[in-house]
């Protein structure tokens, strides 16, 4: 039974994450009694996990310098528009959002082959979306924090102001967009890391990562609905 009521609650969290239901339904507990997670992010050899130094990806609002070494004549300033594309002079639209800085480099390397001779070209951010964690569930400040420097999963909840007295610290839940369609769930016993003084297992978080922590009894978590932005809920009741 507290094995189904953890698959019910991870299944609730993935889909206020924008998941479908088809892609987040949990598999069927294995027999060594470990929780299952989505898309295996309960494993800690899962690279969503293992990164410990992701690359920014673009977005729509950001912006950055083009400078072309040997043409300085096309080098320009653009934003990324809401559809994901920038307007390049002298190419035209090309869609980046979803990139690092060096994929976006060989993709306006890409476009411009066709009117210059290998071109040098260099990248420089200049307004972008600052790194952010959201912790929400049974701790004392709920909401969406900076994520400045190395930041682990117990520094997070003590920057969210802490376990309240109803937590789950042995089931903390931490959830990171593997792309448009999935979300891994990683399951972390921090009191069993604090117990034993080891935070060797204590996760460094990235960009856009979820921490919740669950009520010490499951059927007390009230459902949620997902709004438009991720990370934001809406009580049912």
């Amino acid at each position: 039974m507290k094995q189904m009521k953890m698959i019910a609650l991870l299944a609730i969290l993935a889909l206020a994450f924008g998941t479908s239901a088809a892609q987040t339904t949990a598999t069927a507990a294995p027999a060594n009694g470990a929780v299952p997670s989505v898309k295996d992010g309960n494993s800690q050899s899962d690279p969503a996990f293992r990164d410990r130094y992701p690359r920014y990806k673009l977005r729509s609002g950001d912006i950055f310098d083009i400078s072309f070494e040997l043409s300085p004549e096309f080098n320009q300033t653009v934003s990324v528009q809401p559809d994901g594309f920038i307007t390049l002079r002298g190419v035209g639209d090309v869609h980046v959002a979803g990139q690092s800085v060096p994929e976006l480099t060989i993709t306006l390397r890409s476009a411009y082959d066709k009117i210059l001779h290998d071109p040098l070209i260099s990248i420089t951010l200049k307004d972008f979306e600052k790194p952010y964690f959201i912790a929400d569930g049974q701790i004392g400040r709920p909401g969406k924090y900076d994520l400045r420097g190395d930041t682990t999963l117990t520094e997070a909840i003590a920057m969210a102001g802490g376990f309240n007295d109803s937590a789950k610290h042995s089931q903390v839940l931490l959830f990171r967009r593997v792309d448009d369609q999935w979300v891994s769930a990683q399951i972390i016993d921090v009191k069993k890391m604090q117990a034993t003084k080891n935070l060797k297992e204590d996760p460094m978080l990235h960009p856009g990562d979820m921490l919740f922590v669950p009520k010490s009894r499951f059927s007390k978590i009230r459902p949620f609905l997902p709004t438009a932005s991720m990370g934001t809920f809406t009580k049912t009741y």
